[in-house]
């Protein structure tokens, strides 16, 4: 069994993995007018480079989840940071528009490596815990989209916006010795309910009649459905939003970046707070974290919808509204991940992760192209209206859906684990 001290640890080194490297992905976008003044390129083609690396991402969810599930995941995820640091550095030596589009999509092949995140920390912490964990992890995307726009706007005048690139590589290639020699490869399932006080000496592996197995779970159908939708509204607000506010709503210099301070702060407290309802609303039904889920994505649609129709002159209600809409958004984002952990064997989870992503990024590969071309032709707030609140309540629709069947899949899995606990303990007799 791992110490608390070490599981803690293990957080603390994704927690800065995921925060550096969401300030990498995103601060692309404080940077955005920056990069079409120096290639002349139009938002749909800015567009497109957002695309390519999500495309690429896409690609990889599979190789990475069928790897984490086969071989040791701490070691995997140490190689991930160091290709994050070097295909950046590519990133911001190329010369003309069509390198850039080019190292900007190899740098998708990092993106996709979180299914090892999560899966490791499930095997560090019990389901009861796992929204909570998931949360703090993921408010490291937000803040890491600050860190990132703080870096951005007080270096771009001094290195440029190819200096921020260097930076912000080289930190990957740091984590990675970090997470090589420093965290330790848990059991797999070690976490369940059903182990505790069982020293297993079962070592479960990736196995295809598993992995197959997910698309007979009947909650992760919806659940894949509304990932192709779920992540179009935060590709859209990352990529687009900062240029948003400076092009459509007239913001810059110091109300720029607090409105995108506050917003991005509050959205950051979103991601535990949904992720601890969730856990709480679970332990009284199984259905708990899909309902968090379902509430926090169709508050968001509404109030987006009355925060864009707030007048630009009317900046401090904006602000507010924004702020309040920033709460509820990330709610979905732990406890659909918990989720597909509470239904799944844990030698695939990083396979039913990753399909999860996969399919999330094929539609979100799309989402800033879309809203490039949108706002070629109409405006950057039509373009982030319409797409994100269509796709929340799609979401919702699905997500109601999920509700229906969780219990049963959980239950599923329960029995399964408690055979498992039951076959090491009959190869442990001692421990009986």
């Amino acid at each position: 069994m791992h110490t608390t001290r070490h599981r803690w640890f293990v957080v603390a080194v994704f927690f800065a993995f995921m925060l550096l490297h969401q300030s990498d992905r995103l601060l692309i976008s404080t940077l955005t007018p920056d990069i079409m003044r120096t290639f002349q390129i139009t938002m749909a083609q800015m567009g497109a480079v957002s695309t390519g690396a999500l495309i690429v991402a896409a690609l990889f969810y599979p190789i990475w989840g069928y790897l984490y599930d086969r071989y040791g995941r701490a070691k995997l995820l140490a190689l991930a940071s160091f290709i994050w640091g070097a295909t950046t550095w590519l990133n911001a030596i190329a010369p003309g528009y069509r390198a850039f589009l080019a190292t900007r999509a190899s740098t998708g092949i990092d993106d996709s490596s979180y299914p090892g995140i999560y899966s490791l920390i499930a095997d560090y912490f019990p389901p009861k815990m796992r929204g909570k964990i998931n949360g703090i992890l993921e408010l490291a995307m937000p803040l890491g989209f600050l860190a990132g726009m703080i870096l951005a706007l007080g270096l771009k005048d001094t290195i440029g916006w190819r200096g921020v690139f260097y930076i912000t590589g080289v930190l990957g290639i740091i984590l990675a010795a970090v997470i090589f020699f420093g965290v330790r490869e848990p059991k797999r399932g070690g976490s369940e309910p059903e182990m505790a006080g069982i020293e297993m000496v079962t070592t479960y592996r990736f196995s295809w009649p598993t992995a197959r197995a997910l698309f007979s779970k009947r909650t992760l159908r919806p659940l894949y459905l509304q990932g192709f939708f779920g992540v179009f509204p935060w590709n859209v607000i990352t990529f687009w939003f900062f240029t948003y506010l400076e092009k459509e709503r007239g913001y810059s210099g110091t109300m720029l970046f607090v409105t995108m301070a506050v917003a991005v702060l509050v959205l950051a407290a979103g991601y535990p707070l949904g992720g601890a309802l969730g856990d709480a609303l679970f332990r009284r039904t199984p259905r708990g974290r899909l309902i968090v889920a379902g509430v926090g994505v169709l508050t968001g649609a509404v109030l987006l919808t009355l925060t864009l129709g707030v007048p630009a002159t009317n900046q401090g209600l904006f602000l507010v509204m924004l702020a309040l809409t920033a709460l509820f958004i990330p709610f979905a984002a732990p406890n659909v991940v918990a989720t597909v952990y509470d239904i799944t064997l844990p030698e695939v989870r990083s396979t039913a992760l990753a399909i999860q992503y996969l399919i999330e990024s094929a539609g979100a590969a799309l989402a800033p192209l879309i809203a490039g071309a949108i706002a070629d032709r109409s405006s950057l707030h039509d373009a982030i209206l319409l797409i994100c609140v269509s796709t929340w309540l799609v979401c919702a629709f699905f997500f109601t859906f999920a509700a229906r069947t969780v219990p049963h899949d959980l239950q599923v899995l329960r029995g399964q684990m408690y055979e498992r606990a039951e076959r090491e303990k009959a190869m442990r007799p001692q421990q009986a």
